[in-house]
């Protein structure tokens, strides 16, 4: 598959063809529903324009747990329907995309008065493996006590019973959602980050135009459609209002947040599913360097372009941790780094932040605006049919055209190029160390370029090779930056640091060393001036110090 150039620095071209053009359908928001309704349609044959209005994945597509699993949590609340799906879906977004889907062994702890017993975990699971069509060495285990220790030497031995043992697999959301919104522009999709909605036209009664507002310039553009789709997460229900059609069922939104670990003071051997004492139940999943621990399920009302983890967030998560795992005591300094995100899931009257189901639903207005909200990361692909079958079955009827069938299992994302399996992406990577291993980078850095990058490593190596600074990681980090630049939209240091290379989260301490060489090349590249450059490493010296400082003077 050809990489097609994805820059911002094409910007104008982008919002001049935007303004001259009609499209056949505008999908807000670069959060991964949109980025999988914007394949899925323009796979079909739909001209699509996709706007988000900050950075791809940039709200709650880069905030989640990073894991395509089959929701096992949602057999205790009998929602056989959602495991089904999403288990299914596991297998085919693993295939579209192996080096950004990795295989996760998953260990379940039974312990003493703990949400699952022996014989409903067993039962559980069995259930899972049927709904989810699990096959081969990926079928659950039952384990005994000593066994579970064996594996996880770090489980509270005096009230461990035995432990489950199941597959899932794990991801990197933002990454998984750029390759989306990238692979959508094989079809002939155009997209375009730091755009925001700010109005829509109407021809008799019916939206016929999405105002927008260029967020970098100020300019004003108007985009022609005949549908829209707000995939917009978290802030569907603004668009809802600015289309005077917020009425009947509503978003209701719930806070998760992560913490991170250097893996030293974690280190769980596979991931843990683990009891905490207030009943709900969570994760600790090592990633290269380090091992994150979550999720929180709280009420949030404040403001959704600015959430954070909180002191209190932190305390419950570290007793959590050290309550599972008692031959560790983490403290508030062992915390790296954080993250915090929203779930937009639909209102339910008298049900807990825990409870509410994450279903997805579809509100369509009778201006014409579509919007979707809830459901799993997992289930994007779904998510994406379920709407765009509604639209395609509107312009078959009324333009008299056949659409192709929705086709977005068998597309593979961009970056997999040739491989079938998992084994295909462990052997590239073993390539791809031997050939950087004489420069002096370790096993853990091709790891880092395949999983994230998958066989697009070439064209960053490509671009290594030319530049001549003399430490290897600055050199490295500007050969992504310049893939970043150049096909993935990158405009700032943030959408950078954070989201295509997810170093804020799991390698906090590269930003720290990279910081200033990557802000010359931005300055060099986007011909930026001082003041501009100064207001880049402040924004990123903050978002540092808020995922990593908990200290009382923060509060």
């Amino acid at each position: 598959m050809k990489n097609i150039k994805f820059s911002n620095q094409n910007r104008t071209k982008t919002i001049a063809k935007f303004s001259k053009e009609t499209y056949d359908l505008v999908v807000i928001g670069g959060g991964i529903t949109g980025g999988g309704i914007a394949l899925d349609a323009a796979s079909r044959g739909l001209k699509v324009a996709l706007i988000e209005k900050n950075d791809f994945a940039s709200g709650t597509s880069s905030k989640s747990t990073k894991l395509i699993h089959g929701g096992l949590r949602y057999l205790k609340q009998f929602d056989f329907w959602l495991v089904k799906e999403v288990g299914s879906e596991r297998a085919i977004v693993h295939k579209l995309a192996p080096h950004l889907v990795l295989p996760e062994k998953m260990l379940l702890p039974l312990i003493e008065n703990g949400s699952y017993g022996k014989w409903l975990t067993s039962v559980g699971l069995k259930v899972y493996d049927i709904l989810a069509q699990v096959t081969g060495e990926d079928k659950r285990k039952m384990l005994e006590k000593k066994e579970a220790l064996k594996l996880e030497p770090l489980l509270p031995k005096k009230i461990l019973k035995g432990a489950g043992y199941y597959a899932e697999y794990r991801t990197d959301d933002a990454r998984l959602t750029i390759e989306n919104i990238k692979t959508s522009l094989q079809f002939g999709a155009e997209a375009l980050n730091y755009a925001s909605v700010e109005d829509f036209e109407y021809t008799d009664d019916k939206i016929s135009g999405v105002k927008v507002k260029d967020v970098l310039s100020g300019d004003d553009f108007t985009i022609q459609t005949k549908y829209v789709i707000s995939a917009a997460g978290p802030w569907v229900d603004e668009l809802r209002s600015v289309n005077n059609s917020k009425k009947g069922k509503r978003l209701h939104l719930t806070k998760g947040v992560h913490l991170v670990f250097p893996y030293e003071k974690l280190p769980v051997k596979q991931s843990v599913y683990f009891d905490i004492p207030d009943g709900r139940m969570m994760f600790a999943i090592p990633r290269g360097k380090v091992t994150y621990v979550g999720t929180t399920d709280t009420n949030f009302n404040l403001d959704k372009d600015r959430v954070r983890t909180d002191l209190a967030d932190a305390i419950y998560l570290l007793s959590a941790v050290n309550n599972m795992f008692p031959k560790i005591n983490l403290e508030m300094e062992d915390i790296v780094s954080s993250w915090a995100g929203l779930r937009p899931l639909i209102h339910e009257e008298g049900k807990s932040a825990s409870e509410l189901s994450r279903k997805d639903e579809i509100f369509t207005s009778d201006t014409g605006l579509i919007s979707i909200a809830g459901g799993k990361l997992t289930g994007y692909r779904k998510m994406a049919e379920r709407v765009v079958d509604r639209i395609a079955k509107k312009i078959e009827e009324e333009h008299k055209v056949q659409l192709k069938d929705c086709h977005t299992d068998e597309i593979p994302l961009a970056g997999n190029v040739d491989f079938k399996k998992f084994k295909h992406v462990k052997k590239y990577m073993a390539e791809i160390y031997n050939r950087i291993k004489p420069d002096g980078f370790t096993e853990h850095d091709a790891w880092f370029l395949v999983t994230n990058y998958g066989k697009q490593t070439e064209l960053i190596l490509d671009t290594y090779a030319t530049l001549k600074d003399a430490d290897i990681y600055e050199r490295m980090a500007k050969a992504e930056l310049r893939f970043g630049i150049d096909y993935e939209m990158v405009q700032n240091p943030m959408d950078f640091f954070i989201r295509r290379t997810g170093r804020l989260y799991f390698d906090i301490d590269s930003i720290r060393s990279l910081m200033d060489p990557i802000l010359q090349e931005f300055k060099a590249i986007y011909k930026a001036d001082n003041t501009q450059l100064v207001a880049w490493k402040e924004e990123l010296e903050r978002e540092l110090d808020e995922h990593s400082n908990f200290s009382m003077d923060r509060v």
